[in-house]
């Protein structure tokens, strides 16, 4: 009984499982990247990022930065915060970028190494490696790593990564429908290389490629980075709830 108590007793001080999806950004992001669209069915918007001690307040660092989202505006997503809000839900293959707000999990990439300066985990893309997209399969959204890839199975071309692509050398995931994957919510959101400055995505978020360099070498794993993406209006009205950072530290100019 004594050990039963202590067992009881050792499970409640434990953190909830429930936690994980807490709304709002959690305690640990030490990193935020804000992208900000006019309105849900913009295809444009601006990224700027935050940083913070602990709990302490919100900095900006750096200016705003011009990124392009789904060629049919936002959804909301699955992540941290906006899987519960009433309205238009992100689906596969609805040329929609998840609204939210989402953990940043490795970046991928051709290269063997990460730009100079950066430190965060990564793993080098292969001709062996596929990014799935099909909600039938187990693998809905997980990386996959085929044993023959001279021999691959019928599916693959259409999955695999190693496109030799420019606009996917640096890939930078959003924890989007991750944890775990449902099907047909969404699946492989990035942050990639823009392929023109009017070329909207299918549901990532692109940019000009020394902007994407530049936001690679500033992550850091043990900051615990995330995103928040959302409309400018429904930011303004959830920034406080979901502990981001005030208007008010924004670059001037921008509009709530």
């Amino acid at each position: 009984m004594f050990f039963f108590l202590r067992f009881v007793l050792g499970l409640a001080l434990l953190p909830m499982a429930s936690s994980a999806h807490a709304a709002g950004v959690p305690g640990d992001c030490e990193q935020l990247i804000v992208g900000l669209a006019p309105s849900w069915n913009s295809m444009r918007g601006e990224l700027q990022r935050f940083e913070r001690s602990g709990s302490g307040p919100w900095r900006r660092t750096g200016g705003p930065t011009p990124v392009l989202f789904g060629k049919n505006g936002l959804a909301w997503g699955r992540g941290l915060a906006g899987q519960e809000e009433s309205g238009l839900r992100k689906k596969e293959r609805d040329g929609r970028a998840p609204a939210g707000v989402f953990r940043i999990g490795k970046i991928y990439t051709y290269d063997p190494a990460l730009p100079e300066g950066a430190d965060f985990p990564f793993h080098q893309v292969t001709k062996a490696d596929a990014w799935i997209d099909d909600p039938t399969r187990r693998d809905y959204n997980r990386l996959v790593t085929i044993d023959d890839p001279e021999h691959p199975p019928p599916w693959f071309a259409k999955e695999k990564m190693r496109h030799n692509d420019f606009a996917y050398r640096w890939l930078v995931e959003v924890r989007h429908n991750s944890d775990p994957p449902v099907p047909n919510e969404g699946s492989a959101i990035f942050f990639h290389i823009r392929r023109g400055r009017a070329r909207p995505t299918s549901g990532c978020t692109t940019m000009a490629e020394p902007d994407l360099v530049q936001l690679i070498t500033w992550l850091r794993a043990e900051s615990h980075p995330c995103y928040v993406l959302l409309p400018r209006n429904v930011y303004g009205g959830k920034a406080e709830a979901w502990k981001m950072p005030a208007p008010g530290l924004f670059a001037v100019g921008e509009k709530f």
